[in-house]
């Protein structure tokens, strides 16, 4: 969509749009460098306190994932004019408003519009040190991957749509998408090693770790047993695949080799767009049982799910195995 963009020729720019990172990244002079995001959807859950909670943890992650810390977040809404009550739009408000003083964020404002469809969601701007810095670009041959949530959470929204969703599966997939990637960021800031990081959203797990073997010049091997998912997810897609799983699949889905042996609704899976998903995190071997126990040490229920090689071939980024 941006290749007929020229990027920028400033100097001071350190990551753009060319690598699909979560986040631009700006250096100043003599100080961390600036970091910003911006990200919004529609509901996904009935509960519009909750809602406000998820986006703002969607919007922060982009931040975490690029190894900064947010600071500032600006609102962005859409209502639609009649319909809904004061409440309900207070309650997103302040789902959010709580999300982002969890992570110690100030809310400056924002921007709201009238639009028949909600949307809500943060415009959100962080600080790094251009040494800490994180990008899709950095993930070297051998570096193990780590994966901090489970899958599915696309799947789980749509069922809850259809209103389909066992009240467990639900359960599950608002904790994992309500919590904050800031503390999976703040243990892999210890560890040195780390080389890349992303965080799993809307591309999906497939999506995402292509474009970080495809800035990387390298190829991802996934192990498909190790893949974290949601319990019982799997019996939900057959009826539950999104748009944008669909979408996901045709967009990628060249570059993705799949084992015979692996279930459709499995592999649907690894396409499926996540809300708020975990970090995908590429670290030396060597380190990777420091960062992987000092997660766990933290609560952070994190997987090993494959590691980086040489490409294998230009065609295939990602074999699933």
């Amino acid at each position: 969509m941006l290749s007929d963009i020229p990027p920028s020729n400033d100097p001071r720019v350190l990551i753009d749009f060319r690598t699909a990172d979560d986040a631009g990244v700006y250096e100043w002079e003599g100080g961390p460098a600036l970091v910003q995001t911006v990200d919004f959807f529609t509901p996904i859950v009935d509960d519009p306190y909750v809602f406000g909670q998820i986006a703002a943890a969607n919007s922060l992650s982009d931040i975490y994932a690029m190894g900064a810390q947010p600071r500032t977040a600006l609102a962005i809404a859409a209502f639609p004019k009649d319909g809904l009550e004061p409440g309900t739009i207070e309650a997103v408000f302040r789902g959010g408003f709580d999300k982002l003083r969890e992570a110690q964020t100030a809310l400056l404002g924002g921007h709201t519009v009238q639009d028949p469809e909600i949307k809500f969601g943060y415009a959100v701007t962080g600080a790094v040190d251009p040494r800490g810095l994180r990008s899709n670009a950095g993930a070297r041959v051998g570096d193990v991957l780590l994966l901090t949530k489970r899958i599915g959470t696309g799947i789980i929204g749509t069922a809850i749509k259809a209103d389909r969703a066992p009240a467990t599966l639900v359960d599950q997939a608002i904790a994992s998408m309500t919590a904050l990637n800031k503390t999976a960021a703040d243990v892999m800031a210890t560890v040195a090693g780390v080389h890349a990081c992303t965080d799993i959203t809307g591309f999906g797990l497939l999506g995402h770790a292509s474009e970080v073997a495809q800035a990387s010049g390298v190829s991802l091997l996934l192990d498909a047993d190790s893949i974290p998912l949601f319990d019982g997810v799997e019996a939900l897609v057959a009826q539950h695949r999104s748009g944008g799983l669909s979408a996901n699949r045709k967009h990628f889905g060249g570059a993705v080799q799949l084992s015979e042996g692996i279930p459709r609704d499995r592999a649907d899976l690894y396409f499926d767009p996540q809300t708020s998903g975990g970090l995908l995190i590429a670290v030396a071997e060597p380190a990777a049982d420091a960062l992987r126990q000092g997660l766990r040490n933290r609560g952070v229920d994190v997987a090993s799910i494959g590691r980086a090689v040489e490409r294998l071939d230009e065609g295939r980024l990602i074999h699933v195995r």
